[in-house]
C-alpha cells in the first residue's frame, strides 16, 4: 500500500460506526466519494454510493462494502454506575472481558472497560472455568453511581466500539486494526472510483457502502432496490483460519483475494464465478477458494428484483468480530487489481453472457 492508501484506512478503521450509527463513516465516505464520482446517491437507511456515468445504455454494476462494524449499544445503567449493553453483530463472550471500549456520547467519547472478575475471587467457586455470558457483562467507565454516569453523558441507545488503533506490525505487510470487517470494503469502494478517473467504462458504476450488514444485511436490500443492478460485487473481509498453518483450512493471509464459492446465504452464481476465475487466472492475480460459515450483503442483493448475479471480492482477516483484526497488504492489492479489471470488462455482452451461464 502507498502512504495515501494507508492514511485512508487509518481514518476508516478508527472511525466509530456500529449498525444504525454509521453517520461518522458515511460523512467521511461522502467526502471521499465526491472527489471521484459524477453523482452521489443515498438510500433511506443511509447506504451511500458514488456513480460513474460512462456507457449510457450499458449495464449497472453495483460494488459495495458495508460501513458498520461489530460493536455494542448502551441499554441501561445500574445503580452503581455500570453500563449494560446489547451486542450489535456476532460476538463471542470469550473475546470480551477486560477489553477497552469507547461509548460515544453527546459530549464526546467516554472510555471504559468490560469488567472481569480476577482469578483470586473465583478460586473454589463453580464459575472458575466458566465463560460469562454477554448478557451478564457490564462496562465500567469509572462512574460512582447512576447519577454520575448520567452526568458524564451516558444514555440508552448510544454506540459502543472497541478501542484498537491502526497499527502496522513488525512485518509491515500485516496491519492490525479494529473494523477491518468491513472498512476494507469501504476503502476499496473509494479507491475503485479513484483508480477509474479518466477511464470510460462500458457500464454505469455504483461504488459505495451499505448500512446495517452486521444485523441482517439490511442496507444491501434497500440499496439493491434503489439501484436495480445487473451485477453485484460485495467487498467484505472474511474470517482467516490459518493460525495453525493447516493448508486444508480456508482463508490464509498473503495468499490472495478470496473466490467465495459458497456460504449459508448464497451459492455464488456460476457465470459470475467463471468470469472472476478467468479474469484472475489470465492476469496472474493470486486467489484462493473460500467457503464461509457466515454471509455477506450478496445474500440479500442476489435475491433482489428478478435476481442479481452476485459475488464477493474478499480478503481474509484474522480475528474478525473481536477488538483487533489483521490483514495482509498483498491480499488487498490483489483484490483491488481484480476488481478494477472486472469492472472494466463488464460490458453489455459480457453481462448477458454471465446471466445466461446459470
Amino acid at each position: 500500500m502507498n502512504q495515501e492508501t494507508l492514511d485512508l484506512f487509518k481514518v476508516l478503521t478508527e472511525l466509530p460506526g456500529t449498525s444504525g450509527n454509521e453517520h461518522f463513516v458515511r460523512n467521511f465516505m461522502r467526502e471521499q466519494l465526491t472527489k471521484y464520482a459524477d453523482e452521489i446517491v443515498q438510500d433511506g437507511l443511509g447506504s451511500i454510493f458514488g456513480i460513474k456515468h460512462s456507457e449510457k445504455d450499458g449495464p449497472k454494476i453495483m460494488v459495495a462494502g458495508h460501513m458498520d462494524e461489530v460493536g455494542f449499544m448502551v441499554t441501561a445503567i445500574t445503580k452503581n454506575g455500570m453500563i449494560r449493553f446489547q451486542p450489535l453483530g456476532g460476538w463471542s463472550p470469550q473475546v470480551l472481558q477486560a477489553q477497552r471500549v469507547q461509548i460515544f456520547t453527546d459530549n464526546g467519547p467516554v472510555d471504559g472497560v468490560i469488567g472481569s472478575i480476577p482469578p483470586h475471587l473465583l478460586r473454589g467457586t463453580e464459575n472458575k472455568n466458566k465463560v460469562t455470558e454477554i448478557k451478564d457483562l457490564l462496562i465500567d467507565i469509572g462512574a460512582d453511581d447512576k447519577e454520575d454516569a448520567l452526568r458524564i453523558g451516558i444514555k440508552s441507545g448510544q454506540q459502543i466500539v472497541p478501542i484498537c488503533p491502526f497499527t502496522p506490525l513488525a512485518n509491515p505487510k500485516k496491519i492490525m486494526a479494529k473494523a477491518w470487517d468491513n472498512r476494507y470494503g469501504c476503502g476499496l469502494a473509494i479507491e475503485l472510483l479513484k483508480e477509474l478517473q479518466g477511464v470510460t467504462l462500458p457500464n454505469t458504476l455504483y461504488s459505495g457502502a451499505t448500512v446495517q450488514e452486521e444485523v441482517g444485511l439490511r442496507g444491501a436490500r434497500t440499496s439493491a432496490y434503489m439501484i436495480k443492478p445487473d451485477l453485484y460485487f460485495a467487498l467484505d473481509a472474511s474470517a482467516a483460519n490459518d493460525m495453525t498453518g493447516d493448508k486444508n483450512q480456508f482463508g490464509h493471509l498473503g495468499e490472495g483475494v478470496l473466490l467465495r464459492i459458497y456460504d449459508p446465504t448464497m451459492v455464488t452464481h456460476r457465470g459470475l464465478r467463471e468470469f472472476i476465475l478467468d479474469m484472475a487466472e489470465s492476469n496472474h492475480i493470486p486467489y484462493q477458494y473460500f467457503v464461509s460459515g457466515g454471509g455477506t450483503d450478496a445474500g440479500q442483493v442476489h435475491l433482489a428484483n428478478e435476481g442479481v448475479p452476485s459475488a464477493v471480492i474478499g480478503i481474509c482477516a484474522r480475528y474478525i468480530h473481536s477488538h483487533a483484526s489483521i490483514i495482509h497488504v498483498d491480499d488487498y492489492l490483489a483484490a483491488k487489481e481484480l476488481l478494477i479489471k472486472l469492472v472494466k470488462a463488464a460490458d453489455k455482452t459480457t453481462v448477458a453472457s454471465i446471466k445466461a451461464n446459470v
